[in-house]
């Protein structure tokens, strides 16, 4: 391969053209030659597969499981009217995108072959295989996949609800206040700036920090980053889990003048005094609280299991969906799959991770379904985060969750900021994910991986 004439932007808009919609040729063969085992007694509250959510896990299993297995053979759960692809949410906070570019109606992405229950989730009975709605309605299923996304937890943050979108207090994980990230990064005029990342799993890990990139970029670019200091406080003890890309960004961080608090939890935002108090959870001063003045707060939020998964059959110990790490099926109960943000799969909560996640419970729950499980795909933690740190340069970290290895698709150093990985992010993935992923047409970049040379 000649790496002088490669670019990782043509090579991606070619991947995306070539990536047809997910049927591997065994289910391709059988889908024709067989009909999958439909009771014939089925009717509006009994379903060939359930999939609880509409969100990115949701729609990619549900499209290609509804296209395979026929008109109303699957019912997706999904209360909300509008399907958000958060991942663009820093480039929202930042002014780089608009909010409108982040959304879509659920109506237009939710498969057409597909039973769209517009509710939520109550509870889960998986011995008799039903579910039950919030408008008391039970539902039945011979197979469960939950998709149903992780839970954040604004709450837990002493007076973070009623201060959100408020003197300079501000979150892109909310789409209530992402556009307010954009319009507090613009109005400060100097002084202390504190962004926090928890010490709870969270989805899409980077983003806590990659906002503090951009605004830094803003405040120095309009004159006045010598009036502001700013802090990042982290609940845990690394800046980033895996060390290749940790080192990079640490370097980063020292070069802008970023300092880093490790071990800080936010736990209450004084308003009033416009100060913000952090729990210390390690060294001699753990078990004590730290106060900060801010006069811009981007706050992380905990993030933790859905409340209703918590309380069911289906949840492990810390209340995520119990699963094999390498099959998603349920440890207990057969008949059920999880992916997502909502599964106990030990690796980082990404967009990415689903896609991946995605083939593997697809292939599997189609095995089952035509009684042919022979080719048991296993998924291997696979997950990425782009780490934007500049309005034209980005860090791309593809990993293993569970080796804790990198696992990058292209023939290049992807520690390294770049530009070319910078618009893969911003303008390519995102037509991925609206032409492709939710559609079930993406199952991410191993296959290509391979073809670059890069695994």
């Amino acid at each position: 391969m000649v790496l002088a004439s490669f670019s990782p932007l043509s090579a991606v808009a070619r991947m995306s053209a070539r990536n047809s919609a997910f049927q591997s040729k065994r289910f391709l063969a059988q889908a024709v030659s067989a009909t999958p085992k439909i009771n014939d007694q089925a009717k509006p509250s009994s379903y060939k597969v359930v999939v609880v959510g509409g969100g990115s896990a949701g729609l990619s299993v549900a499209s290609t499981l509804a296209e395979t297995l026929g008109n109303k053979s699957v019912a997706v759960v999904e209360p909300s009217d509008v399907h958000y692809y958060q991942p663009l949410w820093t480039f929202v906070g930042s002014g780089l995108k608009t909010f409108d570019e982040s959304k879509m109606a659920m109506s237009e992405v939710m498969p057409e072959k597909a039973q769209w229950i517009k509710d939520s989730v109550a509870s889960f009975n998986p011995t008799k295989n039903t579910v039950v709605l919030a408008n008391g309605e039970s539902i039945s299923y011979d197979y469960l996949v939950v998709a149903a996304g992780i839970q954040v937890n604004w709450g837990k943050i002493k007076n973070l609800p009623e201060t959100l979108g408020k003197n300079g207090v501000t979150s892109n994980y909310s789409a209530q206040s992402v556009q307010k990230t954009d319009e507090f990064i613009k109005a400060f005029k100097g002084g202390n700036a504190l962004f926090t990342m928890p010490s709870t799993p969270i989805k899409c890990a980077g983003a806590p920090q990659k906002i503090m990139y951009l605004a830094e970029e803003q405040w120095r670019k309009a004159g006045i980053r010598d009036q502001t200091k700013i802090n990042y406080f982290t609940g845990l003890g690394k800046i980033f889990a895996i060390d290749k890309y940790a080192n990079e960004l640490l370097k980063i961080c020292k070069a802008r003048n970023l300092s880093i608090n490790y071990f800080t939890d936010l736990a209450e935002i004084r308003p009033n005094s416009k100060e913000a108090v952090f729990n210390v959870l390690a060294g001699d001063a753990k078990g004590s609280t730290v106060t900060f003045p801010y006069d811009f707060l981007h706050v992380t939020p905990p993030m933790g299991a859905p409340d209703f998964i918590k309380a069911s059959p289906l949840s492990n110990a810390d209340g995520w969906v119990d699963v094999n790490m390498e099959t998603l099926r349920h440890n207990k109960f057969d008949n059920v799959y999880a992916l997502g943000d909502c599964s106990s799969l030990p690796t980082s909560k990404t967009a990415a991770a689903i896609t991946a996640q995605s083939a593997v419970l697809k292939n599997n729950l189609l095995g089952d379904i035509f009684g042919d499980n022979k080719e048991v795909a296993k998924y291997d933690g696979y997950t990425s985060c782009p780490l934007v740190t500049g309005s034209d340069k980005l860090i791309l970290a593809e990993f293993s969750g569970y080796t804790g290895q990198p696992q990058e698709t292209f023939p290049f150093d992807q520690s390294k900021e770049r530009f070319s990985t910078y618009l893969l992010t911003k303008e390519i993935i995102p037509e991925i994910y609206w032409k492709a992923m939710v559609k079930g047409n993406w199952d991410g970049p191993a296959k290509y991986r391979k073809l670059f040379g890069a695994a």
